[in-house]
């Protein structure tokens, strides 16, 4: 099992591959959609109860907290479709930074308020230098052509997001979170599932759609959740949620070099302050003895 010293940094990996959601969305062809991706994305999570199967890492269903994974099923079904929607009207940077950018603030109070977790002076500082950053990535120095309906999808999702995250970490506490991960995925994805029904998800066929699709489902899911999941296990959730604005920032990068999003003036500040309150809140993470 991983320390206390190597959680934040399975979080920081996962983080970084979330990332890539959005680029992987505006790079898939023609006819692709924020409510099929959200789907390919939720079955993807669904492998890992196959995952955890084969390594015996399960419980029995009926042992996990029913009002949790409830919670939990629905604040992922809800956050997906309204991240990609979200992105597919701002652009990736902007949607990403959005999404996760609310985060930490929002986690940290349900974190208190649900679990009682406490919130340092070093987390208000972090999460205070990095929303600074996120701010500037969003406007840029100029917020004029925003548009309002993609800032409220992405604000959206950045509240089912530490949601999910503040039912996660309860359920992880007496199962494997891998198993309950693809647990919660799997039911999202049957949430979701009738998106497919009313949606054309025939751009999968595809050799450009097949090659989004799977990275996806195996690469920017299965596999980030697998490191998160991990890393969540081990760090506190206020905490966790300041870790992931990495996300933002790799999907700001991406957006700038891959798919020549334009970068304003406040793009490159942003970046610094995102990545300065990382550093921040890591000093704190360091001084904390790795638990037993």
């Amino acid at each position: 099992m991983a320390s206390d010293r190597f959680g934040p940094l399975l979080v920081l990996a996962a983080a970084a591959l979330w990332g890539t959601t959005g680029t992987a969305q505006a790079l898939g062809p023609d006819g692709i959609t924020p409510e099929t991706v959200s789907v390919i994305r939720m079955a993807g999570g669904a492998t890992l109860v196959a995952y955890a199967l084969a390594r015996r890492r399960t419980v029995p269903l009926r042992s996990l907290p029913r009002p949790a994974l409830i919670v939990a099923i629905a604040a992922m079904a809800a956050s997906q479709p309204l991240f990609f929607a979200g992105v597919d009207r701002t652009g990736v940077a902007i949607g990403t930074v959005l999404t996760i950018g609310s985060g930490p603030i929002i986690a940290g109070l349900m974190a208190r308020v649900v679990r009682g977790e406490p919130l340092t002076r070093r987390w208000f500082a972090a999460t205070v230098i990095a929303l600074a950053g996120v701010l500037l990535l969003v406007s840029g120095g100029d917020a004029a052509g925003v548009d309002p309906a993609g800032v409220g999808f992405a604000l959206a999702s950045g509240i089912a997001w530490p949601t999910y995250l503040v039912s996660a970490k309860a359920l992880f506490e007496d199962a494997p979170p891998v198993f309950v991960v693809g647990v919660v995925f799997t039911g999202a994805a049957i949430v979701l599932s009738p998106f497919l029904v009313l949606s054309d998800p025939s751009w999968v066929a595809s050799g450009r759609g097949l090659a989004v699709a799977l990275w996806l489902a195996l690469v920017a899911t299965a596999v980030s959740y697998v490191a998160f999941s991990t890393g969540l296990r081990r760090t506190a959730v206020a905490a966790t949620a300041t870790f992931t604005l990495a996300e933002p920032v790799t999907a700001s990068v991406l957006g700038v070099t891959v798919l020549d999003e334009p970068f304003l003036p406040g793009t490159g500040l942003g970046i610094a302050l995102v990545v300065l309150g990382l550093l921040v809140l890591s000093i704190e993470r360091r001084a904390v003895p790795p638990g037993p």
